[in-house]
C-alpha cells in the first residue's frame, strides 16, 4: 500500500480509501465487517462514511453505515488506532434529489446542527473523535452533483463559512473532530474556507472530496491549484463512475444488483455522451490487455493531487481488483492516448 500525507497534517493515509456509502442498503452489516477486515488486511487505513450513508438515501435506512462501523470498531478492540476515520455532515436539501429527512428544511451548517450531527454521528460509530470531519455539500447553491450551470438565486441565506468554521474549529478543540475537510467544493469555496481560517485563525481545510474520474476530469480544471499551492489533497471519489468505468454496462448489460440496475436515480453518468466516452476508455483498457477497472483506478490513483481513491465496492472480489490497481502503473503511450480520448470528449459526466 502506498501513503499520502492528508493535507498539511503529519496523518499518512492510503491511496485506496474504503466508501461505505452501500453498506446498509446493497451490503449487510456482516459485508461491511468482512470488507474492513480485507481492507485493513490490505494496507488500507482511510474509511469515508457519511451521516446520509447508505445511498439512496431513504430515511428508514438512514445512518446505518455509520451503525455498521461503530458495530466493527467495538468488535475489534484497538482497531480505532489503526484506521483514519472520516464522516461527513449533510448539507441543506437546496436541489430535489438532497435528503429532506435529516434534521429537516433548516440543516445548515450552524452550531446547533453540526453540533448535533457530530455528537449523533460519534454515538452510532461507538468513538470518542473523528479523524476528518467534511461538509458533504455547500450550504449555498452551486454546481453540484451533476448541475450544468451555476444557479443564480436572489437573496438565498446561507451560513456565513467563517460562522461555520468557528464552530469546526470549537469541536477540534473539544476533541471531537481532529481535522476538517469540503466535498463537492467549488474553487470559489475553497477559498473562501482558506481565507477564513487565515484571518480568524480557525481549522485550514486539509481536503476536497469531490468527484473524479476518466469521465469527470473537472477538478484539474480550478482545484488542482489549491492542492499544489495549499496543500489541500482530492479524496476523489466516483472514480469508477459509478461502475461505468468497470465496463460491466457495456452494449446495455445490466447485471443483476448492480447500482444502475437497482436504482433509476442514479443517472448521473448515463448521458449518451458519457457511454460513449466510457466505451473508448473500456476499449482502450481491453486492448492493452488490463481490467478496465483498473486502468480507471490507475489512473486517478497517478495524478499528483490526489491524496486517496475513494472506491466503493459490493463484493469482496470487486474490492481485491479495486486495491489490485495499485500494481497498474500506466506508460506514456497510455496516458496520452487517454489524453486524446478526453480532448475529444472533455469531462461528459461533470
Amino acid at each position: 500500500m502506498e501513503y499520502r500525507k492528508l493535507g498539511g497534517t503529519d496523518v499518512n493515509v492510503s491511496l485506496i480509501g474504503l466508501g461505505t456509502m452501500t453498506w446498509g442498503e446493497q451490503n449487510t452489516e456482516t459485508d461491511a465487517h468482512a470488507q474492513l477486515n480485507a481492507a485493513l488486511d490490505a494496507g488500507i487505513n482511510l474509511i469515508d462514511a457519511a451521516e446520509m450513508y447508505p445511498v439512496p438515501p431513504r430515511p428508514e435506512t438512514q445512518g446505518r453505515t455509520e451503525a455498521y462501523i461503530g458495530t466493527w470498531l467495538a468488535a475489534n478492540p484497538g482497531a480505532r488506532e489503526k484506521i483514519v476515520l472520516a464522516t461527513k455532515i449533510a448539507g441543506p436539501a437546496r436541489q430535489p434529489h438532497n435528503p429532506r429527512h435529516i434534521r429537516g428544511e433548516a440543516n445548515q451548517f450552524d452550531r446547533k446542527n453540526l453540533t448535533e450531527a457530530v455528537d449523533t454521528s460519534l454515538a452510532r460509530l461507538q468513538t470518542d473523535y473523528v479523524d476528518l470531519y467534511q461538509l458533504h455539500w455547500p450550504d449555498r447553491s452551486t454546481m453540484t452533483f451533476g448541475r450544468a450551470n451555476y444557479p443564480w438565486i436572489k437573496d438565498e441565506y446561507t451560513v456565513p463559512i467563517e460562522e461555520t468554521l468557528t464552530v469546526l474549529g470549537d469541536l477540534v478543540k473539544a476533541g471531537k473532530i481532529r481535522y476538517v475537510g469540503v466535498s463537492n467544493e467549488t474553487p470559489w469555496g475553497v477559498a473562501q474556507f482558506l481565507q477564513a481560517a487565515d484571518k480568524l485563525g480557525l481549522p485550514r481545510i486539509v481536503s476536497i472530496q469531490n468527484p473524479y474520474s476518466l469521465v469527470n476530469r473537472t477538478f484539474e480544471t480550478g482545484l488542482s491549484e489549491f492542492t499544489h499551492k495549499e496543500n489541500v489533497g482530492l479524496l476523489a471519489y466516483s472514480p469508477l463512475a459509478f461502475g461505468w468505468l468497470s465496463g460491466k454496462y457495456e452494449g446495455g448489460a445490466r447485471p443483476a444488483g448492480a447500482r444502475i440496475t437497482l436504482f433509476e436515480r442514479f443517472a448521473r453518468y448515463s448521458k449518451p455522451q458519457t457511454i460513449k466516452a466510457v466505451s473508448g476508455y473500456v476499449e482502450l483498457a481491453r486492448r492493452h490487455g488490463l481490467s478496465p477497472a483498473q486502468l480507471a483506478l490507475a489512473f486517478v490513483n497517478s495524478r499528483p493531487f490526489t491524496t486517496s481513491t475513494l472506491i466503493g465496492a459490493t463484493s469482496l472480489e470487486q474490492l481485491r481488483e479495486n486495491i489490485g490497481s495499485l500494481d497498474v502503473k500506466l506508460s506514456d503511450e497510455i496516458l496520452a492516448e487517454i489524453d486524446a480520448l478526453h480532448e475529444a470528449q472533455p469531462s461528459p459526466a461533470p
